[in-house]
């Protein structure tokens, strides 16, 4: 059974908030995960190696994303308190050699239940976990209390170990105190990104994903009094995810255009909007279309540094109007959910801003010469439920009665027009798009 232990980078003065984001961040790798005397972290690796890519895999992931949240490097060993006892003494592999062999070098003082009798073992000439386990067991148990017996057993891998494990909670919201007050909005982001390692994980052990999240800050106690409490951001996504990088490039490009009115000294992220995430069975081959960036993710980004308003994308919607089957919204605006079916009309290529009225010969359309009609008359009729309103408040409607033909002209080539009636009754020709 392969277990981690990560401790805190001041053992002796742990920080709750600390482990507690520290378990949901290591919940992505299991579901089994314990705090341990209140100073440390256990995880439950054996059922995840072969999920990770291997045992060296996982390893070297969890001790990078361990020195981001500011732990100690993780140990590892086949129990948990042996783990604990080997990230005391700074050692980090308890499988390199038997377990009994590994532990008996230790300093008896790496086990908190030897360290509690520190003093008698010392006087009984005890240096190491060796000279401990020598002693003997009944004495041992009549002279000690039978904590020190059982984690001595349990240690070694004698007696089994019983752990609570630590249950996601339901709503995300982590707070974090910074090591310094920071002064410029964009240095937030070292803390943010320990606080988005926590979420990724909460969100992995919840097989879900965010399409929002909001960064809190506090100011400073010494602030100004226009300063204010602190203030806050929230970030949104078009697709749901929970790619750490991806949310920290978004929150960077947002935190480039926040100016603080004071020091800030403590952050605080919270999910808004958490949401079921399809799983994606891995390929026995890669996928080239996902070696990279989704387009999505880039135009989030995109968006995020120069404005929403700036970077639309087209949407297409159930409507047989031209004008009105395609409008622009935000990139970082979720898409609609319901799909569009296909229309059966022809669709030009491209389409002109406002409709052309065409000059009319003999009853006949002209546009650069003669047209001459190759399929129609395609139908459209609806809109009246639609109200428009102008700049001098009134309101109309914009309903449609057309009927579309596919025209040919000898020097613009296909074209796209429409035969309408007007508001006095009479009948004309517009031009809407062209076919390339």
């Amino acid at each position: 059974m392969l277990w981690a232990a990560l401790l805190p980078a001041l053992e002796n003065t742990p920080s709750t908030e600390l482990l507690h984001g520290a378990a949901q961040w290591a919940m992505q790798y299991t579901p089994r995960v314990t705090v341990l005397e209140a100073s440390a972290l256990a995880m439950e690796l054996s059922a995840s190696t072969r999920l990770f890519g291997g045992k060296r895999l996982l390893v070297e992931r969890v001790r990078n994303e361990a020195a981001e949240l500011d732990l100690r490097v993780p140990s590892w060993a086949p129990t948990s308190l042996a783990a604990l006892a080997l990230a005391r003494a700074g050692q980090t592999n308890g499988f390199s050699k038997p377990l009994a062999e590994v532990l008996d070098a230790l300093p008896f003082d790496a086990l908190s239940a030897a360290r509690a009798h520190e003093a008698t073992l010392s006087r009984l000439g005890c240096r190491n976990l060796g000279h401990v386990r020598a002693l003997p067991r009944g004495g041992l148990s009549r002279r000690f209390d039978a904590g020190l017996l059982t984690a001595m057993d349990q240690a070694y891998g004698l007696r089994p170990e019983t752990h609570a494990w630590v249950q996601p909670a339901d709503r995300f919201a982590q707070r974090l105190e910074l090591m310094s007050r920071v002064e410029l909005a964009p240095a937030m982001l070292f803390g943010a990104r320990r606080l988005l390692l926590q979420l990724c994980g909460w969100l992995a052990a919840r097989r879900s994903g965010t399409t929002a999240i909001t960064l809190k800050w506090c100011h400073d106690v010494m602030r100004s009094k226009t300063a204010g409490d602190g203030g806050e951001l929230t970030v949104r996504t078009a697709e749901i995810t929970r790619n750490v990088e991806h949310l920290s490039r978004l929150l960077a490009e947002h935190l480039a255009k926040v100016e603080l009115k004071a020091p800030v000294g403590d952050l605080e992220l919270i999910a808004d909007e958490v949401q079921p995430m399809e799983e994606r069975s891995a390929a026995l081959l890669p996928d080239p279309a996902q070696s990279g960036e989704s387009l999505a993710l880039v135009l989030e980004r995109v968006a995020a540094r120069l404005g929403p308003e700036r970077v639309l994308r087209p949407v297409t919607a159930a409507d047989h109007r031209m004008e009105w089957m395609v409008h622009w919204q935000p990139a970082d605006q979720p898409l609609p959910r319901k799909a569009v079916h296909d229309i059966s009309l022809p669709q030009p290529t491209f389409m002109l801003p406002q409709p052309l009225k065409l000059a009319v010969r003999g009853d006949r359309p002209i546009y650069q010469g003669p047209l001459i009609m190759l399929s129609g008359p395609h139908r459209v009729e609806g809109g009246w439920w639609h109200r428009l309103s102008d700049d001098a408040g009134q309101q109309s409607t914009a309903n449609v009665l057309r009927d579309y033909w596919v025209a040919l002209s000898e020097h613009a080539g296909v074209l796209w027009v429409f035969h309408t009636r007007l508001d006095d009754e009479r009948s004309a020709w517009f031009l809407q798009g062209v076919f390339a």
